[in-house]
């Protein structure tokens, strides 16, 4: 495999991980915090990061409409739930453990 095609494979993998986020908007950040470490607003650190890796610029706000498929404020007030009490206790266990 060339470093092209590495390249390529990757960044459909993301593509098809944004695709399945932008299916699966039930699916809360804070589900994805307690179950898997990362959320969407991860992703888009991590964009912001790597583009600065690579000598460009991105903003966060950009980074997130990015991630999210529309501006984060929008997305929020569409799908984005109150956290349950349940969710808010694993998520704080879960960070008293990375202690």
């Amino acid at each position: 495999m060339t470093p092209d095609q590495q390249t390529a494979i990757e960044a459909a993998v993301l593509r098809r991980l944004l695709k399945h986020l932008d299916e699966r908007k039930d699916v809360q950040n804070i589900d994805l915090m307690n179950l898997a470490g990362f959320c969407r607003n991860c992703l888009a650190k991590w964009t912001v990061s790597a583009a600065e890796e690579q000598g460009a610029e991105m903003d966060y706000d950009a980074a997130r409409e990015k991630i999210y498929g529309m501006p984060y404020s929008e997305w929020k007030e569409k799908y984005q739930q109150e956290a349950t009490a349940e969710q808010l206790a694993a998520f704080n266990a879960g960070q008293e453990n990375k202690s």
